[in-house]
């Protein structure tokens, strides 16, 4: 009777104010992790200073790439919250992939300065002074980046943000290869030059391997792929629902960290118009409730084919195919 006298919405509020506290706590993450590493990398170029290490200095660098990629993430949040309008109907949600993007060039100028710095040093030898503050500063950069890894990929992956996911992953890389700037410490120790830039160079490898990953996932996003098991689990939802005969399309995309979907669903062609919408906001409320992220849903009803009939999308098709 409520959804008769007052007209009902197609968006799920609750699910809206769940997406905006998600945007809230994506800049939280990001701040919080921000001076972590910012604190964590500040400590390392001191010790870089006084010890001259090219690993750690490789190692140095990408602390500082990992925590200023907060900047255009922080930006995207931002943006994500505004409002949809008559230019930006889906909203600004995608300004977290350009963020995406803006992170994995961030990983490759990371990647290729670190891969300078450690050949230049093998055709320059030099000895490191200050061992065990090197040792040190690497402990320090493997913990400082594995906290803020774990906080980045369980907040990203809680709230759908797959740039905060790839940033995650950024800054797990960077704890191992902290750890691997011990092996240059010991090399050192032992007095084998070489070894401060041959880990340089495996570093280097290492930023290149989550490089691969973090692109892939931005990749992935920017083609509006989507986990195949949404899907499932959207149509599981869809035939659950009494008067769906049949799932004609689904379709459904990431913009930002939140999801969206579209569904054409076959109904019995004697309903009417009214059995037939009460039918496509059921499904409505199906998808809502069983996708995780699902913010918003289009479903359109279309009339069971009767033998002898017309199709009542032919011409459609036809325009289509023109």
């Amino acid at each position: 009777m409520g959804h008769l006298v007052k007209p009902h919405s197609h968006e799920s509020s609750d699910k809206m104010d769940n997406a905006l506290e998600s945007s809230a706590r994506g800049m939280r993450a990001l701040w919080i992790s921000l001076v972590v590493l910012g604190v964590t990398a500040i400590f390392q170029v001191f010790i870089v200073i006084i010890s001259g290490s090219v690993a750690l200095l490789g190692d140095t660098i990408h602390n500082f790439a990992d925590a200023l990629t907060a900047v255009p993430l922080g930006i995207a949040f931002l943006l994500g919250r505004r409002a949809v309008n008559r230019r930006f109907t889906y909203g600004y949600g995608r300004a977290e992939d350009l963020a995406g993007i803006v992170i994995v060039l961030t990983i490759t100028a990371s990647a290729a300065l670190a891969a300078w710095t450690a050949i230049d040093r093998l055709i320059n030898p030099q000895d490191m002074d200050y061992i065990p503050a090197v040792a040190s500063a690497a402990v320090v950069g493997f913990i400082g980046n594995e906290w803020v890894a774990r906080y980045r990929i369980r907040i990203g992956r809680e709230i759908g943000s797959a740039a905060l996911v790839a940033d995650g992953l950024h800054a797990r890389t960077d704890g191992f290869t902290s750890l691997a700037v011990l092996l240059s410490a010991g090399g050192a120790a032992l007095g084998w030059q070489l070894a401060d830039p041959i880990v340089g160079l495996l570093i280097t490898v290492a930023i290149l391997m989550v490089l691969r990953d973090a692109a892939r996932e931005v990749f992935r996003r920017i083609m509006d792929a989507v986990d195949p098991e949404l899907v499932d689990t959207a149509e599981s939802a869809l035939n659950g629902v009494p008067g769906v005969v049949e799932i004609g399309e689904l379709r459904m995309r990431w913009i930002g960290h939140r999801l969206r979907a579209e569904v054409a669903i076959v109904v019995d062609d004697q309903l009417s118009l009214r059995e037939a919408h009460d039918v496509t906001v059921e499904a409505e409320l199906a998808l809502l409730d069983a996708v995780p992220k699902l913010t918003a849903a289009l479903v359109h009803a279309d009339p069971a084919p009767t033998p002898g009939a017309a199709d009542p999308h032919a011409q459609l098709a036809h325009q289509t195919a023109a």
